[in-house]
């Protein structure tokens, strides 16, 4: 991990980085070659926990550099494996049991649920079980049913984003929170932030430059005021192949790129 990295990419996984029904990222491959020899850095920004995120972390090749986990609820720093979630997760799951019904959570679930519905592996469905800070979830009720439950849960403090498969309660950090930290302490000169969901937003509006990945499969994003200045754009292609058209083409062109060269 390098202080004041010349770029800093800040990219989602499911839908984004990792392809939506195989979790493969090697389509990717050919844009993260463009980040390292840019001596950029890559964070990754998932509601995934930390057990599932180190090593993909490893795999894809950047565990020198922090990730953000549970939707932004923590950080992973370099060298470290697990985090304390300091009750957090206990606390939802508790608050649930008073919550109206309709939402049934991963502890609901349980690993081979989980591993049902996602495609999971066993163990990486018992990874994505090992929460600390938030709770993913399917809602099983009617919207209206929704609106009562999610005004129930926020009298406690806690809070439901919608990310491309499942809605997630935590109370309240979003991926944009833990990027702002991680920007304050890396200070890089400049970022580039890629998502395919609702929950990537913020952080795609808080970018130097942001990306909304084609997700035929999430719902659909509101067209951002970036997106008129051409800070944001959109992929054509989906997942991994889109996340490569992008960076590439970001890392490419001077007239963007310029701030983190100093050249043209």
């Amino acid at each position: 991990m390098n202080r004041n990295p010349p770029v800093l990419v800040f990219s989602d996984l499911d839908g984004t980085l990792l392809d939506h029904e195989t979790y493969e990222w090697r389509e990717a491959a050919r844009g993260l070659e463009f980040v390292w020899r840019a001596s950029g850095g890559l964070v990754l920004a998932s509601s995934k926990t930390a057990r599932e995120i180190d090593p993909l972390r490893a795999d894809i090749g950047c565990s020198d550099w922090p990730a953000i986990v549970e939707n932004g609820a923590g950080i992973l720093w370099p060298g470290t494996e697990d985090l304390s979630g300091n009750g957090a997760y206990r606390k939802i799951r508790d608050l649930l049991q008073h919550a109206p019904p309709g939402f049934r959570g991963f502890g609901d679930m349980g690993p081979r649920e989980v591993a049902d519905i996602t495609g999971l592996a066993p163990i990486a469905a018992e990874n994505a079980c090992a929460r600390q800070f938030s709770e993913p979830g399917l809602w099983t009720g009617s919207s209206k049913d929704l609106d009562v439950f999610l005004q129930e849960i926020a009298k406690a403090g806690v809070v439901a984003r919608r990310g491309g498969r499942f809605l997630t309660l935590s109370f309240g950090q979003t991926k944009a929170d833990a990027m702002a930290e991680i920007v304050r302490a890396l200070n890089p000169k400049q970022t580039i932030a890629l998502g395919d969901a609702p929950n990537d937003l913020e952080m795609i509006q808080a970018a130097d430059f942001g990306v909304i990945i084609a997700n035929p499969a999430a719902p659909e994003m509101p067209i951002l005021a970036g997106e008129a200045e051409g800070t944001i754009v959109r992929t054509k292609r989906a997942g991994p192949n889109g996340w490569a058209d992008a960076v590439i083409a970001i890392l490419s062109d001077p007239q963007k790129f310029r701030k983190v060269t100093g050249n043209g």
